[in-house]
């Protein structure tokens, strides 16, 4: 159904709960085809992410052992997921620091912090 879902089962060592809720966030993004959340999303989409993630955590835990381990690495296990998650937590922090020492700046349209 979602070619960004990756199979969890398997893993060595096995899938953990960020991967979990990150298969599921991904999920409920699909079949809500809601991409940025709103106040009026927010409190629907993230019980229907906690919702999937448990159940996705119980059939994990329920299957028998795989006998091969799945064809993909999961993205959280990537060298370059890793990465750009990384980078866009010191951009999130840089901002957050500028928020708190009052600093002029903008916001561009790609989530970016352009300071003025």
């Amino acid at each position: 159904m979602c070619r960004n879902i990756t199979t969890l089962r398997g893993l060595e060592p096995p899938a953990t709960s960020e991967e979990v809720e990150a298969a599921a966030r991904q999920y409920v993004r699909k079949v809500t085809g809601v991409q940025k959340l709103s106040d009026a999303t927010r409190d629907a989409f993230e019980a229907a992410v906690a919702a999937v993630a448990a159940a996705t955590e119980r059939v994990l835990d329920e299957l028998p052992e795989r006998r091969t381990p799945p064809p993909t690495l999961p993205p959280l296990r990537r060298a370059e997921v890793q990465e750009r998650i990384a980078r866009r937590m010191a951009e999130r922090e840089e901002h957050e620091r500028l928020h708190e020492l009052g600093l002029a700046h903008e916001h561009a349209d790609d989530g970016s912090v352009v300071t003025t």
